[in-house]
């Protein structure tokens, strides 16, 4: 007895098909070629995912530390600075401090060089 395509079938190979929408060549259009590269696409959304996460931090850091050295104090000097001084603020909040409230950066590398001093 032969097995024919009924509707889950057709319906599983549509949901691909609609997913491979605007992809090259026969990846759109055929299939399994759809179907590994859908299956591909996934996998790097994914990793993507985690990638953005990773950037993102690189970036808060890499301004709080700019903006940290206009007031002569290294990036991983502040951070410790604060922590000592029991100021719970994140990377990406600093980073935003940083960008648009110089004079309340400014209070803060005061307060992380003066809990380095004591």
């Amino acid at each position: 007895m032969r097995v024919k395509g009924s509707t889950p079938t057709r319906n599983r190979r549509k949901k691909v098909l609609k997913l491979a929408k605007g992809y090259f060549g026969s990846k759109h259009l055929l299939y399994r070629t759809a179907n590994e590269q859908v299956m591909h696409s996934l996998k790097y959304s994914f990793i993507g995912r985690k990638q953005t996460k990773r950037e993102m931090r690189k970036l808060w850091i890499a301004r709080i530390n700019a903006a940290a050295r206009n007031y002569d104090i290294s990036y991983s000097q502040l951070m410790h600075g604060l922590k000592v001084a029991g100021v719970n603020v994140n990377r990406k909040m600093l980073s935003e401090i940083a960008i648009h409230d110089e004079k309340g950066f400014k209070d803060l590398t005061d307060t992380a060089k003066k809990a380095l001093q004591a």
